[in-house]
């Protein structure tokens, strides 16, 4: 029987740093080829992005088709003499894995694996329907060159997907207190104002642009975007910089930018909220102001799964486990979950993501063997 644990340290020991693989889709390949999945190892790649590989794999030809989707690479570890064991060794200590990406997320990983293998074993080496890996190595830097070009793949081979877990560390505080169901979107973007530049002893001769953008900056934060709906709280803009690259003392600038981004619900498209941005900025700014809006491109949509019978299904296994009842929430940054929406029903449901991205990340070995119980009282009561 494959352990979940097992699985989890060899990833671990892979320092597979964005979008360097360091072997850890190798480890899931050779699992995976091995009971049976067709496995394709895929390498796409994009002007101004780093090439990077993927693993899709599938087993069984027939409906329900079930994909477990990921991401095996990491964050940088940071400084690894601050670390009590070493990020890329995946030491066990006191009943806790410690690792980077212990959390987030190639603890969950291994656990959907050794979930699947052992559905396998049971049922005779086959599912009743088909069981898939979605496995993606840039997640956590531009998400570009992994889920969404692999899913495009996917489709363009005929591939069809009827739901998806995805084991990003969506619990707070404990195993079983939360399943993602959605998430925000994300958009970014500058505000920037046009002064005159002067010397700051002259100031009839020029004209400043901070406190315009200081005002418009207030006014800008004092106005909600909307009410929130049903599933996500309000839309906010939170303003991240205010510069004018000025390094001097005597010079009034000719110029500012406030930075800005703004996490928004599915009551709002991005280009509403452009339109709202800029109309505000526009009224705000008067006859006095010369403003405009830079915008960053952005692919981080906001989606929402709709409960069904695919959530009460996953509820009951976790509860079956845990004694706990998820709450279903959209909060939290993004997610390759926002590209999976577009092909079926996408959940998250992974660890506890309470050291994800710090120094020591770390989950306790109990919890590896309580999400791998888990996703195998997915897998039965899905092709029950």
């Amino acid at each position: 029987m494959t352990k979940a644990l097992d699985v989890a340290r060899d990833l671990l020991r892979c320092p597979s740093v964005t979008p360097a693989d360091a072997g850890a889709l190798g480890v899931l390949e050779k699992l995976l080829k091995n009971a049976g999945f067709e496995t394709h190892r895929l390498t796409f790649t994009e002007p101004g992005a780093d090439d990077t590989d993927n693993l899709y794999a599938r087993i069984g030809t027939g409906t329900p088709h079930i994909t477990f989707a990921g991401h095996t690479d990491v964050v940088p570890p940071g400084d690894n003499a601050a670390w009590s064991h070493d990020a890329f060794a995946g030491d066990v200590d006191g009943g806790v894995l410690y690792g980077r990406g212990a959390v987030d997320m190639k603890g969950a990983i291994a656990c959907s694996v050794a979930a699947v293998l052992d559905y396998l074993q049971a049922n005779g080496g086959k599912p009743k329907g088909s069981i898939s890996f979605l496995i993606t190595g840039d997640e956590e830097g531009p998400a570009v060159n992994g889920t969404v070009k692999l899913l495009d793949w996917a489709a363009k081979r005929g591939e069809k997907f009827d739901h998806c877990v995805l084991g990003e560390p969506s619990n707070v505080n404990a195993l079983g207190d939360c399943i993602k169901v959605g998430r925000r979107g994300s958009l970014s973007g500058t505000l920037i104002v046009e002064g005159k530049q002067g010397h700051a002893a002259y100031p009839d001769r020029a004209h400043n642009p901070l406190p315009d953008i200081a005002a418009l900056v207030s006014a800008l934060n004092a106005d909600p975007l909307d009410q929130g709906t049903d599933h996500f709280p309000p839309s906010n803009l939170e303003f991240l910089s205010i510069d004018t690259g000025n390094p001097a003392w005597n010079v009034i600038p000719a110029q500012a930018r406030a930075r800005f981004n703004i996490r928004h619900n599915d009551y709002r498209t991005q280009d509403s909220l452009r339109a709202l941005i800029e109309g505000r900025v526009e009224k705000l700014s008067g006859n006095h102001t010369t403003a405009r809006v830079e915008w960053e491109p952005s692919n981080a949509d906001a989606f929402l799964t709709q409960p069904g019978p695919f959530t009460d299904l996953v509820v009951a296994a976790i509860e079956e486990v845990t004694r706990r009842r998820p709450k279903l929430d959209t909060g939290g940054g993004t997610s390759d979950a926002r590209f999976i929406t577009h092909y079926c029903p996408v959940l998250e449901f992974g660890l506890v993501g309470q050291t994800m991205h710090q120094i020591d990340e770390r989950t306790p070995v109990a919890d590896i063997e309580a999400l791998t119980k888990i996703y195998r009282g997915v897998l039965d009561r899905y092709f029950k």
